[in-house]
């Protein structure tokens, strides 16, 4: 595999972020994970982070180096991850259990296949036209669905970002699985939540991610989304990628996985930060923080098996 691959994440305007974001890659098979965590007092990143978190480890787990069914792994996982997050409400006796989207997509033998619980979404892009998009789990969309309102209309509605399905609810989670795209050569797949969609267009994303490498592209969206957003703006993350036909991109930013071993996987995420987290919020003590992490680790050993 060839590819092009960049992620940021973003407080905006908020207090602190509650956004999670990872990709891990073994030698034939890419992982892309985003997660948009809700719930107060640190909750909200908690869940979020045991998401990216276990479905990473699921991953370096079932890589070996393929996934052998993706879309049956990417919903056993979601499912796991959400187990994990009301096992965690449960040993904090939390009246409101922590919450979160996610969208995650796999990525080998050249196929494209993907999966999300909420709003949180996957753009594919080819030849400067979106291909395929995730459907939000929120209550605008049903209105479009039903012909109430139109797409145009839901962009700016009051109610755009309430969402009825999430990992970590009382209800179990209703994973829906998208599609099993071959990619071509200069396709380009972005991951993103509300904070980044929500403030730019769909033609930005298209011209911008069929025109620009994802390390260049993905922080033009968020500069444009954050700016928009203003005081009021949310937490706002991607992460993109480019694929590239085997050979056929000399660039030095483009990653090949030719050489790793068999059952060598390498993974980036944003891991809960406690020095970066106490700044951002100051309502949130380092003991919280260290306590949240050896829970984070907890959950990530009991369902990782």
């Amino acid at each position: 595999m060839k590819f092009t691959i960049f992620q940021e994440t973003r407080r905006g305007a908020r207090q602190y972020n509650q956004d999670r974001m990872c990709y891990s890659y073994s030698r034939d098979a890419l992982l892309m994970v985003v997660a948009d965590g809700m719930g107060g007092h640190l909750h909200g990143e908690v869940a979020a982070q045991i998401t990216v978190e276990l479905l990473a480890e699921l991953f370096q787990r079932k890589a070996r180096p393929t996934i052998q069914n993706p879309h049956q792994f990417l919903s056993d996982a979601f499912n796991k991850c959400h187990d994990a997050i009301l096992n965690y409400a449960s040993n904090h006796n939390l009246l409101e259990t922590p919450r979160t989207t996610v969208v995650a997509a796999i990525v080998q033998d050249g196929v494209l296949y993907w999966a999300h619980v909420g709003d949180s979404r996957l753009y594919l892009i080819r030849a400067g036209r979106m291909l395929a998009r995730t459907k939000d789990h929120s209550k605008v969309q049903q209105m479009v669905d039903t012909g109430k309102i139109t797409e145009e209309e839901a962009e700016h509605h009051p109610e755009k970002n309430k969402i009825y399905n999430c990992l970590g609810s009382m209800f179990p989670p209703d994973v829906e699985i998208g599609g099993k795209v071959p990619l071509l050569d200069a396709d380009a797949v972005l991951l993103c939540t509300d904070g980044l969609w929500g403030g730019v267009q769909q033609k930005e994303l298209e011209e911008l991610l069929s025109s620009y490498p994802a390390l260049y592209a993905l922080p033009q969206l968020l500069d444009r989304a954050e700016a928009r957003g203003g005081i009021h703006g949310d937490n706002l993350t991607g992460v993109a990628v480019n694929w590239h036909e085997e050979d056929d991109f000399p660039s030095t930013a483009a990653l090949s996985t030719r050489k790793l071993l068999d059952g060598e996987v390498t993974t980036r995420l944003n891991a809960l930060d406690a020095d970066k987290t106490l700044k951002e919020s100051r309502d949130v003590s380092e003991s919280d923080i260290e306590a949240a992490i050896a829970e984070i680790q907890n959950a990530i050993k009991k369902y990782s098996k």
